[in-house]
């Protein structure tokens, strides 16, 4: 689903020791714990809050609250134009929301977001990003990347019918039904992208009858009616769902579907040449690499530890009230603007006067939990027959969506003790959040092992630690919504989807003194979106 300069401060949690393994084969006990984002933390804002006086008062002339990706694009925005007057309050004890990074026995390893996609002209703003960061400029006239950042091959992989092989797809002794079925899907991407534009972000197309109609039904509906049953087929584009959207098939809406492949690189069967495309960004921290740099500027203004229980526009300004988590106080900012860079189910709870916008949302939204854990190994893996070992790993048929190896990107000449990150999503499951926060880190750790030990007899003998971080709400669901109705112009546009038109043209989303940012408003979360809304209302807030 991170990093660069300081590691995140690991924290552990009820589980947190070490154990003996259970279930599983290994030579020696497993340490590890729960690390990361705090659901205790967050969980205050269950709390009434009582009215007390604030033990301290904070002027300043913009207020950012959250410092996820859009919170930073948002802080890196005033500071492109000069602006210097403005402080940031994030939850957590460092920025970066679901792209933090961690390290364990040494290791730099991401706690979330594992990779950017080389940004496509629709997103200008994250292409600026990466030319001031130096990973992007021209070369004889064109753009190029620095190859030290872009991911090493071999890149993918599956482990299918006992033998790895090359790529996501299933290929290897499947029929000629299921290669037929895959050429269809193929074709019928095909004749999405030719009808509609699809775009990242979102917001820089227009919205079309054939974006409505597969907005307004689920992914396998979609297959339904067009007679793909194909269980290898389903399979992978449900893997494809999880692994973006944190629920599969039969939860996304089929605009998302489609538009993992036609805002993309398309669908390509098996014996077709594969159109050329630019690859993927990637570092051993994963996207923490970039948060970690947007953050490195801020000092002083970036304020962590910070939960933010009141925000409201008044006669001469906005007040915010944050609860100090170190001193247990309240904490009252005044500031000419707020940018609120917050989930929206957050930004619903804490702004009072809420716009319509901001309900309507909230009302409609369903979250994905997510679980990283990230496996300390000691020595290298011993691997079955087929493509050697890639940068993202897959088990197929597992409730995992696999491991990337946060050594991939290292030229060291013979593989050694290495970081494993996995991925469980878990927005399938109605009882999500409750399950995986109520599991005990042995029950996750004994899980985590026998899922990937199908692949790797040896992986409970070689790990030395496992450290797993838990987002009870890790990112908003595409699902499907009904046509939305108009609204008076004096409101932003109601979101309620994927479809979400989170930026109208060039215009970030505004209403009196505040302006909203944040991934939740395009209806899914990826990097792109975060940050072009973001960089969007930092731009636009003076």
């Amino acid at each position: 689903m991170g990093q660069g300069a300081a590691l995140i401060t690991r924290r552990h949690f009820v589980g947190a020791t070490t154990l003996p393994l259970f279930g599983c084969q290994a030579s020696r006990p497993i340490e590890g714990g729960f690390v990361g984002a705090n659901p205790q933390r967050g969980h205050l804002l269950r709390e009434p809050q009582v009215a007390t006086q604030p033990s301290a008062y904070h002027q300043t002339r913009v207020l950012i609250v959250g410092g996820g990706v859009a919170g930073l694009a948002a802080a890196r925005g005033l500071r492109l134009q000069g602006m210097q007057d403005f402080a940031l309050l994030e939850l957590e004890d460092t920025a970066g929301g679901n792209s933090r990074a961690g390290s364990v026995a040494g290791i730099a390893c991401p706690l979330g977001a594992h990779y950017l996609p080389v940004p496509s002209d629709d997103a200008p703003e994250v292409q600026d990003l990466l030319e001031e960061l130096g990973l992007r400029r021209r070369v004889a006239g064109r753009w190029s990347y620095d190859e030290r950042h872009l991911c090493h091959a071999p890149q993918e992989r599956l482990f299918f019918e006992g033998a790895w092989q090359e790529g996501l797809l299933p290929v290897h002794g499947v029929g000629a039904q299921t290669l037929a079925q895959y050429r269809k899907f193929a074709l019928l991407v095909e004749q999405a992208r030719a009808s509609a534009k699809w775009t990242i972000p979102v917001s820089k197309s227009p919205e079309s009858a054939v974006h409505r109609a597969l907005n307004a039904i689920t992914f396998i509906a979609y297959l339904e009616q067009h007679g793909l049953s194909d269980p290898h087929l389903r399979w992978y584009l449900d893997y494809c769902c999880r692994d973006d959207y944190g629920a599969g098939l039969s939860v996304v809406s089929a605009w998302a579907g489609i538009h993992y492949f036609a805002s993309r690189h398309g669908f390509t069967a098996p014996g077709v040449e594969a159109s050329d495309h630019e690859g993927l960004l990637t570092w051993p921290e994963g996207n923490g690499w970039l948060t970690q740099r947007l953050a490195a500027p801020l000092g002083e203004r970036l304020r962590t530890q910070r939960v933010v229980v009141r925000i409201e526009s008044v006669k001469h300004g906005v007040e915010v009230d944050a609860l100090d988590v170190q001193s247990g106080r309240i904490e009252r900012w005044q500031a000419s603007r707020c940018i609120v860079a917050l989930p929206i189910f957050v930004a619903a709870r804490v702004v009072h006067g809420a716009p319509e916008a901001l309900r309507q949302r909230a009302s409609h939204i369903r979250y994905a939990p997510w679980l990283v854990a990230n496996l300390h190994i000691d020595t290298a893996l011993h691997d079955r027959p087929g493509p050697a070992p890639s940068w993202d790993n897959v088990i197929h048929g597992t409730a995992g969506l696999g491991y990337v190896d946060a050594q991939h990107q290292s030229l060291r000449p013979v593989p050694g003790a290495t970081v494993l990150t996995c991925y469980r999503a878990l927005g399938d499951l109605r009882e999500g959040r409750r399950y995986l926060q109520e599991r005990t880190w042995a029950q996750w750790r004994d899980e985590i092992l026998a899922e990937l030990s199908g692949a790797h007899p040896d992986l409970p003998g070689k790990t030395t630690r496992i450290d797993i971080t838990r987002y009870g709400h890790a990112m908003a669901i595409p699902i499907p919504v009904v046509a939305r109705e108009p609204q008076p112009a004096s409101q932003p546009a109601r979101m309620t989807g994927a479809r979400s038109r989170a930026a109208q043209g060039p215009l970030a989303l505004q209403f009196d003194r505040l302006s909203f940012a944040h991934s939740d408003w395009a209806g899914y979360s990826v990097f792109e979106e975060a940050f072009t809304l973001g960089h969007l209302a930092g731009s636009q807030s003076l």
